[in-house]
């Protein structure tokens, strides 16, 4: 029986949807779907949700809960990345209250900057973990990588893991869809074109029947801004680079120098940035989560729809060879050709039996490479920091983050990533 195996399946919304999907696919009917969680009792919830969606469905698809993930991995076609290091607690309430006592401020942290280096560092141990763990018992399997930081994560398991990765994320499938409807333009017919790396990728081409439509989305984009909204940081961007991003604006305040700024208060309610949103957004799950298990897990009746997430979409083209397309995250093998060989990027890539085939993207214009060798620079010594376990690659991954270096001093950098790894303890590994 060929297997799909979720690592993170207490993840139950996540799971649902992604599996859910599975469960619908009839070139995946017969699967076993494998779950594999550190939280047993959520393990449980999850393996419940499912029978009760694979019931009302018809699915013929087996749930099967591990509690040994070499045994979940054994045999597997395909695994599903979804896990998170440390939690909220302690681990994101460390990434942003630490830097805080510096003055450093973040939105999101799960990125770059400063939370995004110490969520890598305590995750690369772990994904290597997973790595080993597929090369003993499924060599040939494709991982799935939903787990942020997204760009670290997908290189370190192609370049040091040895497994087939390509990391999904859901801000280019979403980018022109979310544009178009804050400006109350019309999706249908248009072609878009999007290429850069994680949460900093581009709509490099907005067409519609051969027509340009970037004139008229900065034209009503000029008058949106006269608003407070949502996205006024991505528009800004926009409007002084001349290219819309893939990825929110709460998540693209603090890739850039430009936006959170001490010296610049005035900022914050400019450009509506919400300071620490993260943590809120993981209470309120939190709060939410006893209402939520009772639709989800103790619904007898659960039934599901099928969702845009890419990992069955993909299961199926590979498994029928009818291709399908996709923003993937792969190794920079030639495809930007003015970004570094080294990083992980966003590009198109096609779906069907034979794999995953990125596709050439040629030159970015040349300040939207620059934007993104910033964060590149960054993504490459938090690399250099895991796999050496030097504390100095640490510091040098700091102090050329963006936002960070705009912020602090050297010695106020350094100090911060001393305290960071101390009050993080063992979720770290040792550094010399």
């Amino acid at each position: 029986m060929d297997k799909i195996t979720f690592l993170g399946a207490g993840s139950s919304v996540f799971a649902k949807n992604v599996l859910g999907d599975c469960m619908m696919t009839e070139a995946l009917q017969s699967f076993e779907i494998a779950l594999f969680d550190i939280n047993e009792e959520r393990l449980r919830d999850s393996e419940q949700m499912l029978n009760n969606i694979k019931k009302t469905i018809g699915s013929t698809c087996e749930i099967k809960s591990y509690s040994d993930r070499k045994e979940a991995l054994r045999g597997a076609k395909y695994v599903i990345n979804a896990i998170q290091v440390g939690g909220y607690d302690p681990c994101t309430i460390t990434d942003f209250e630490i830097p805080k006592r510096y003055g450093l401020r973040q939105t999101i942290a799960d990125t770059l900057g400063i939370g995004g280096i110490f969520r890598n560092l305590r995750t690369i141990p772990v994904m290597l973990d997973f790595a080993q763990d597929m090369q003993e018992v499924c060599p040939d399997a494709w991982f799935f990588n939903y787990t942020n930081p997204m760009a670290v994560l997908t290189n370190v398991m192609n370049t040091y893991g040895g497994i087939k990765t390509v990391g999904l994320c859901h801000s280019v499938q979403t980018c022109m869809p979310h544009l178009f409807k804050d400006l109350g333009m019309d999706t249908e017919g248009v072609q878009t074109k999007i290429a850069g790396i994680n949460h900093m990728a581009w709509l490099l081409e907005c067409t519609k029947d051969g027509v340009d439509l970037y004139p008229e989305i900065k034209r009503r984009a000029r008058e949106r801004q006269k608003e407070t909204h949502d996205d006024m940081v991505r528009y800004e961007l926009m409007f002084r680079f001349g290219y819309y991003v893939t990825e929110s604006s709460e998540h693209n305040a603090e890739y850039h120098p430009y936006f959170i700024k001490r010296q610049y208060p005035e900022l914050i309610e400019k450009f509506n940035i919400p300071l620490d949103e993260y943590p809120r957004r993981c209470i309120r799950q939190i709060e939410r989560w006893s209402t939520m298990r009772e639709e989800l897990v103790n619904n007898r009746e659960l039934g599901h729809t099928r969702s845009n997430e890419y990992a069955s979409r993909m299961m199926e083209a590979m498994e029928t060879d009818v291709p399908f397309k996709i923003g993937g995250n792969v190794m920079n093998t030639g495809l930007i050709t003015n970004l570094p060989k080294e990083a992980c990027v966003e590009v198109p890539c096609f779906i069907d039996s034979s794999g995953v085939t990125p596709t050439y993207v040629g030159d970015l214009p040349p300040q939207l490479a620059a934007l993104n060798r910033t964060n590149i620079n960054t993504q490459l010594l938090t690399i250099e920091a895991a796999m050496t376990r030097k504390k100095e690659h640490i510091y040098h991954a700091a102090l050329l983050d963006p936002h960070t270096a705009a912020e602090l001093s050297i010695d106020d950098i350094v100090s911060l990533c001393d305290d960071l790894i101390e009050a993080h303890g063992d979720w770290l590994p040792k550094f010399n």
